[in-house]
């Protein structure tokens, strides 16, 4: 881009943040898929699969919904999963271009159980409304009101067509996902929109969100968790239930709650200079490698930040690392936290 389209670039995703973060924000998210889970058995299967507590959704009933993990042998990271059940099937929502590998995964333990796995993503539009106002947008447009707690599901009508809602998303907001058939999408979005025109709702994009998801300290699938990478690292002890039976990977994550600790942290990181550093660049302290960043935004209200992994011992607020070409300090994660911890940044409102 020339320096006019960068200015440009910057100033519309700064826009489209800021309307998001005071009213609402409108987003495509085909990036992100959906498996289905049926069969007889789906319910012991599932649960002996996945770090959440599939016995405890089925009691709840349909719409019960709940954050989790699919875990290695070792305990480390295939995927994470927002999995609702709906009626007779439950739902494994996540990104839309790891889901063979996931299925691939499952299938592996599908030995003589009555549990059919089916990749729906091509078959659905996936729009994402988040921001403190995307609960009034959704129920007007609705005509009637949307009660959702956080990784609950629920079908509703929006202009006529049938959509699937959860209440999750990436931007650290009120947040809503909305699955629907591909005919239906023109109509839904246009109703979206109308009844956010006098609400402040804006168009998104994946730039945007992006800023908005690093700047909430929300790691994602294939930046900040991979199969090198355990839940308790990536801070993520909401998707564990210890209340459940065995699964894939429990004996590991067991041993490290006893423990109490791991070796790496997830942190957020406010970096200095101007230009943005690379995804994967080291990260040093006194010359010894401690970490790696794993996303890197240039935020309206934050200027350069960054998630990245560091040894524990350097995981503390405020710490400073090194990094080619510049340093950056451990900040409060969401970032917004960090007011109190680092002071004021050369980027923030005097």
């Amino acid at each position: 881009m020339s320096p006019a389209e960068t200015g440009m670039e910057t100033g519309r995703v700064a826009a489209t943040v800021a309307a998001t973060r005071s009213a609402a924000g409108l987003f495509d998210m085909q990036e992100r898929g959906l498996l289905e889970v049926r069969g007889e058995d789906r319910v012991r299967w599932l649960d002996g699969m996945i770090s959440g507590d599939v016995k405890a959704l089925e009691a709840r009933g349909s719409g019960a919904g709940c954050y989790a993990t699919l875990l290695t042998n070792r305990g480390a990271i295939v995927a994470d999963l927002h999995v609702g059940k709906l009626d007779e099937l439950f739902v494994l929502e996540t990104r839309r271009d790891w889901i063979p590998k996931i299925q691939a995964t499952l299938e592996r333990f599908i030995i003589a159980d009555d549990v059919t796995l089916v990749d729906r993503s091509s078959e659905l539009e996936v729009l994402g409304l988040e921001g403190p106002r995307a609960a009034e947008i959704l129920s007007e447009a609705a005509g009637r009101e949307i009660l959702l707690e956080p990784e609950q599901w629920a079908q509703i009508e929006i202009a006529g067509a049938q959509v699937r809602v959860a209440a999750f998303g990436f931007t650290g907001e009120v947040a809503f996902q909305l699955h629907l058939a591909p005919a239906d999408r023109p109509r839904v979005e246009a109703a979206l929109e109308a009844t956010g025109a006098g609400r402040g709702l804006a168009r998104g994009d994946a730039a945007a969100l992006e800023v908005m998801r690093v700047e909430a300290g929300i790691p994602l699938l294939g930046a900040e968790l991979d199969e090198d990478v355990l839940p308790a690292e990536a801070r993520l002890e909401r998707s564990i239930s210890i209340n459940k039976g065995c699964y894939v990977g429990q004996e590991i994550v067991a041993r490290l709650r006893a423990r109490g600790q791991v070796n790496h942290l997830l942190v957020g990181l406010r970096l200095e200079g101007e230009a943005l550093p690379e995804v994967e660049a080291s990260l040093f302290v006194g010359g010894r490698r401690i970490g790696e960043l794993t996303s890197v935004v240039r935020s309206p209200r934050w200027g350069s930040i960054a998630l990245g992994y560091v040894r524990r011992e350097h995981s503390e607020i405020g710490t400073v690392v090194e990094l080619e070409g510049g340093v950056a300090r451990v900040a409060a994660l969401p970032f917004a936290e960090a007011d109190s911890s680092l002071g004021p940044h050369a980027s923030d409102p005097a």
